[in-house]
């Protein structure tokens, strides 16, 4: 079995911070998930001062009556090509906020996690009102 090998280079400056985010769309059409989705990452981007070949991952998710469009297409429609992406089902937990589309960003960035300003948008500040900076 090899071992695991593993990188303790602290001169690199580079730590991994994590950055949330979710948005609402009214209608389920290819064009609101789109824009919708660039409003939210743009947010998130301008907000915590992210430079686009920093971002390790991003995580969507979308309720279950989201399927006109994967998210990630307006990643990738605003440069985001090398940070790994992927789409995935919300869970349908009853009485939840629908036409929902979650973000979960992993960052290269030299910041504490409380430094962090996760955004919120649309219908879905109610799930994080602590967050709210709209």
């Amino acid at each position: 079995m090899q071992d695991l090998i593993v990188n303790n280079n602290k001169e690199s400056g580079d730590k991994m911070i994590s950055i949330r985010g979710a948005i609402t769309v009214i209608n389920d059409t290819k064009e609101e998930v789109l824009g919708a989705t660039e409003a939210l990452l743009n947010n998130i981007i301008l907000n915590n001062d992210v430079q686009i070949n920093d971002i390790i991952s991003i995580i969507f998710t979308c309720t279950k009556d989201i399927s006109s469009v994967y998210p990630a297409v307006a990643a990738r429609e605003l440069g985001i090509v090398n940070a790994g992406l992927i789409c995935v089902n919300e869970m349908n937990v009853l009485n939840s906020l629908n036409k929902c589309i979650r973000v979960l960003f992993f960052v290269n960035k030299d910041i504490s996690q409380i430094e962090v300003k996760h955004i919120y948008m649309g219908e879905a500040r109610i799930l994080r009102p602590d967050f709210n900076i709209e």
